[in-house]
């Protein structure tokens, strides 16, 4: 879907760097980062979750995750999730509702987190794509395993699934 309003400025937060773990693992967002589970009705009746696929050139390049990325340290998982998502898609935070929020990763050796913020909008809302996406995509609940996800999100898609419907309106 295409629209206006995506924030096109160049971004230089504090939060823009690489975690290295003990392991040798890196992890983007110096104080973590955070994606937004974006939500709404389809047509059909059923739920939609909005993706990216991710550029080729980012970390895990092609994959399909959520909008999100680094946390500034004056910010709150919540905000980042929120100020990310419209960076990267023009989603206006005046247009969803804040369901809840849960870590989903937590890496061995690192202060490390991400966090998944979970959220609806009335509608499948037009997006705008960013040069951090190859595309962006309302994608049907039930057929988000059948894209090639990155890694985070295939690690807590079953366990973020559950809780889509627990915070159900």
């Amino acid at each position: 879907m295409s629209g206006t309003g995506a924030y096109r400025g160049r971004v230089r937060g504090d939060g823009n760097g690489w975690v290295v773990s003990a392991t040798g693992s890196r992890y983007w967002g110096r104080h973590g980062a955070a994606g937004l589970l974006l939500r709404a009705p389809a047509p059909d009746g059923s739920c939609a979750v909005l993706l990216q696929r991710r550029s080729i050139w980012s970390h895990q390049g092609g994959t399909w995750g959520l909008p999100g990325g680094a946390r500034d340290s004056h910010e709150t998982p919540e905000q980042a999730a929120i100020r990310e998502t419209y960076e990267e898609t023009g989603v206006h935070p005046d247009q969803i509702e804040l369901r809840a929020s849960v870590v989903t990763a937590v890496p061995f050796g690192t202060h490390w987190t991400y966090t998944t913020v979970i959220a609806d909008a009335a509608e499948l809302l037009p997006v705008v794509g960013c040069a951090e996406s190859a595309e962006l995509r309302w994608v049907n609940e039930d057929q988000v395993v059948d894209l090639r996800l990155h890694p985070g999100l295939a690690n807590s898609w079953q366990k973020l699934r559950g809780m889509l419907t627990l915070t159900a309106t």
